[in-house]
């Protein structure tokens, strides 16, 4: 394991009842003026964070096994990036890059076209969310194609803007009472080993199959999927199910985009997941991890297609912000110097034995999956496959009452997610799971 350095302790240390009387107190004034309909996974407030440890303001230091949902994979307070936000802070922060460029941007296109699967000829855009990311690839998509259909796929998330609703799989809460939606969007079949079955050969062959039936090849501008889905319950679809895909997309003049804005950046053992079964696609969107905390995210695709669009037809304000694209860059040398792409496997390597060991104990866990720095235990009723997303609730909290902060996801909420900074220590680490362990013993026995 790299040596990594830290600015705060790396323990768990809990001094209040969580949440404590200045979390209490801030929540109180956040209710009279923060909307309702923004949510938040634990009640505590932030205070300071670094490494694989969250403060709060009353003083509990709690292991962080969510990293923002996987955004602050070098450290929420990485020193190389928060010493590159200040220079470039010093210097402006705003010019907008439609209006005067500035080399940052570039720079940041220039890493991503290295980075990225594939030795083609490649171009970027940089947008603030990963939301617009996939609205822009999508717009590309059918630009470059003159197409109008888009597929998506059962239990995916793309995004909470309109044409993001749409391409999202899950009505709560992020569809409910939002449409009407932007249309031509199709839902297909994905692989999910644990409840299908299928070979990722059969499950791809189902998908193609109803493509072609329900919509025809000639009207179809672009696939979209994540290549282990995030928010839907980190499934990781069988091998041979994307390569059989993106072969398809390949032959029919469509273009495969790969929404890499979870998995991307290190997270799961690789750059990007992609890399896994040797899948290049046509488009990448990115976000998350890829400037340590900062808004920043990108598009990163075939020269061809981007440089179809007409100029002016791609941009934004704020897209490509100057301290964001010095964060990014920064974020990108201190991965590399830490070949945090490595340490991801490790982190894999230590934990998932761990957590399979506890499948074997209980019957709640109906599965554990995931790779790299991103894993998950699917939760469900003993002695069948259905989804028990009230014990997962369970096990989330009383978790928290013992310091540390873990995620829920799934289609059907039953999902345990983690995931860790990658730069959390191994004693960290080990802590957080033996807490994760001992919660599921006795939570699930109850």
């Amino acid at each position: 394991m790299t040596e990594f350095t830290y600015r705060l302790g790396q323990k768990r240390n809990i001094v209040t009842a969580l949440p404590g009387p200045r979390s209490s107190a801030l929540d109180t004034r956040r209710r009279r003026a923060v909307a309702a309909g923004v949510g938040s996974a634990v009640p505590i407030y932030a205070a300071d964070a670094d490494g694989g440890v969250i403060v709060d303001v009353d003083g509990n230091s709690l292991i962080d096994l969510g990293s923002g949902i996987a955004v602050t994979s070098v450290g929420a307070s990485n020193a190389a990036v928060a010493a590159a936000v200040a220079e470039q802070a010093r210097h402006f922060t705003h010019t907008c890059f439609m209006v005067s460029p500035y080399e940052g941007y570039v720079r940041v296109a220039e890493k991503l076209a290295e980075l990225t699967p594939g030795c083609q000829d490649k171009r970027s855009v940089l947008f603030n969310s990963g939301a617009e990311a996939v609205e822009n690839a999508v717009k590309v998509a059918r630009l470059a194609t003159g197409k109008p259909a888009v597929v998506a796929f059962d239990h995916a998330y793309h995004g909470r803007t309109n044409l993001t609703m749409a391409l999202t799989a899950k009505t709560m809460p992020y569809k409910s009472h939002f449409g009407p939606f932007a249309p031509e969007i199709y839902r297909m079949p994905t692989s999910y080993p644990y409840r299908d079955g299928l070979s990722g050969t059969e499950a791809a062959a189902r998908a193609i199959s109803q493509i072609e039936k329900q919509i025809g090849t000639d009207s179809v501008a672009a696939i979209i999927i994540e290549p282990i889905q995030g928010e839907g319950g980190f499934i990781v679809p069988a091998p041979g199910f994307l390569p059989a895909l993106a072969q398809w997309a390949s032959q029919n003049n469509v273009v495969f985009i790969a929404d890499e804005v979870q998995t991307g950046f290190a997270r799961t053992g690789s750059w990007f997941a992609s890399e896994a079964e040797d899948v290049v696609p046509d488009i990448i969107t990115m976000a998350k991890g890829i400037a340590g905390g900062m808004p920043l995210a990108a598009i990163t695709g075939r020269a061809d297609l981007l440089d179809a669009v007409h100029t002016g037809g791609l941009g934004g304000t704020y897209g490509g912000n100057p301290v964001a694209c010095a964060a990014a860059i920064a974020t990108l040398d201190v991965m590399h110097a830490w070949d945090l792409p490595a340490r991801a496997r490790e982190i894999e390597a230590v934990v998932k034995p761990r957590l399979s060991a506890l499948a074997e104990e209980l019957d709640a866990v109906g599965e554990v999956r995931g790779r790299g720095g991103m894993l998950a235990i699917e939760l469900v009723r003993p002695g069948t496959t259905d989804p028990d997303p009230e014990l997962t609730k369970r096990v989330v909290a009383e978790a928290f009452s013992r310091g540390v902060i873990l995620l829920a996801c799934g289609t059907y909420g039953n999902v345990i997610r983690l995931l860790p900074p990658l730069v959390i220590g191994d004693e960290l680490l080990d802590d957080g799971i033996t807490v994760l362990e001992d919660v599921l013993r006795t939570t699930a026995r109850v």
